[in-house]
């Protein structure tokens, strides 16, 4: 079973979606034409007076890096979606680039001082990883707006309680102090790892407090990421994962496992974000209500549903509790973005610590040569006529290797102008040619997409 069909009529008006039957039938019937492939949306040929439309629901349950959306018609699950998150991406690319501008100012190369912590940050402000879960979510509630006639909004608003996900037997006093109550970081890491090193298990000698997985690899300040760590040991490690540095000692590897807890890295960021979400939900006008985690949770036990982020959607709050699903192929959504905005980029470092700026292969094609004096080319667009890289297209090919007809294929374009795609099925990309006739079908969003 496919989802429901949106149907947006000549004025753009939304209405009622439709079952993929229909939906085809209209299409035979030459009333209506593909307006987008994703999500696969109809537009009539004419325009509708006074439409009777349904009062549809949309059910989210977002979460740290997926987020679950649904669109009901009284109790029928018509339309399902998961979207995934790049949150850790823009935190890894952030962290890169302070680590660019870290060395700069170390080089002493006239670059700019670091605000830091004494930066002003306005009332709400959430780091742009944070944030884009809350624009990302904004952007498909609103692009839904535009092609079914959405009533109500309900969300789960859930806030974990990252005390008794450490500790599940914490309480009392313990509970309100904090598990540092009355211990300095070094003296709790002191008894926690038994005052010897988490490497080689060697006492007796000086310990360095040390990050188990490495903050240049996305590793926090938290107390749960530190250990202590013998000089020998420190040096050694560097970088590495603790994965692989201890590959060669798997006792060592599954001791420090075992002592360590799991991050709260994604806890930590629905916490962060959930009242934010809700306020910009309220923010369109439409009427939103919210429901736990544990009502979520009781719905889907109650009907034996499987756990997916589009099924805890559907069984958020009121109404969740008897379902009728009609969909079984949710629309896999992956953020992507829309590429860097750096102007040069850097790949690597010389011996001297000095970054290597340009390009990794200079002629490369498409990319903008290096002159004689230094200087390089204005870089090309990567645009051939009105197709460019990320569209999706239709295509005919009518002769050669390639022959064929190929649908809903996403383009790159080269840099001197050749059309390049790659079909499911299929490898590696390969150049259209000149006979070939396309036709696009939707536009570079920032998105990919697949079906189940």
């Amino acid at each position: 079973m496919s989802n429901y069909v949106f149907v947006i009529d000549q004025d753009k008006q939304p209405l009622n979606p439709v079952p993929p039957g229909l939906g085809r039938k209209m299409q035979t019937d030459q009333k209506a034409a593909t307006f987008k492939k994703y999500p696969y949306t109809l537009i009539l040929n004419h325009s509708v007076v006074a439409p009777r439309l349904k009062g549809l629901t949309l059910k989210l349950d977002p979460g740290s890096k997926f987020l679950g959306l649904s669109i009901l018609d009284g109790n029928k699950v018509i339309w399902a979606a998961e979207l995934e998150h790049r949150g850790w991406g823009i935190h890894e690319g952030l962290e890169k680039r302070s680590g660019y501008r870290r060395n700069r100012r170390s080089r002493k190369t006239g670059y700019r001082k670091n605000r830091g912590q004494f930066e002003f940050k306005p009332d709400g402000w959430l780091p742009p990883s944070l944030l884009h879960r809350v624009q990302t979510t904004m952007t498909w509630v609103n692009r839904l707006r535009k092609l079914a006639p959405i009533e109500f909004v309900k969300m789960e608003l859930v806030k974990f309680d990252t005390q008794l996900m450490d500790n599940a037997d914490i309480e009392g006093t313990q509970y309100q102090q904090g598990t540092l109550a009355g211990y300095t970081a070094r003296e709790y890491l002191l008894e926690k790892w038994g005052r010897q090193c988490a490497y080689c298990s060697k006492s007796g000698v000086p310990l360095q407090v040390e990050h188990v997985h490495p903050k240049s690899k996305g590793g926090s300040n938290s107390i749960r990421n530190l250990c202590l760590a013998c000089e020998k040991c420190n040096t050694r490690k560097g970088s590495k994962s603790v994965e692989e540095f201890l590959k060669n000692k798997p006792e060592a590897l599954k001791r420090i496992q075992a002592t360590l807890k799991p991050p709260l890295k994604d806890a930590a960021a629905v916490n962060a974000t959930r009242w934010a979400l809700y306020h910009a939900l309220q923010d369109t006008g439409l009427p939103v209500s919210t429901a736990t985690g544990a009502r979520t949770k009781m719905n889907r036990a109650k009907q034996g549903l499987p756990k997916e982020h589009w099924i805890d959607a559907a069984c958020v709050g009121d109404g969740g509790e008897n379902l009728d699903i009609k969909t079984a192929q949710p629309l896999r959504i992956q953020a992507k973005g829309h590429g860097s905005r750096q102007m040069c980029k850097v790949y690597g470092t010389k011996k001297n610590g000095e970054p290597i700026r340009g390009l990794p292969y200079p002629t490369a094609p498409g990319m903008p040569k290096r002159r004689k004096d230094g200087t390089r080319e204005a870089p090309k667009f990567r645009l051939h006529g009105s197709v460019e890289s990320g569209d999706i297209i239709d295509v005919q090919i009518p002769n050669g290797k390639y022959k064929g007809i190929y649908k809903g294929v996403r383009v790159a374009v080269r840099g001197d102008g050749r059309i390049a795609i790659r079909p499911k099925g299929f490898s590696s990309k390969f150049d259209l040619t000149t006979a070939s006739i396309y036709k696009v079908v939707q536009r570079k969003d920032g998105y990919a997409y697949s079906v189940q």
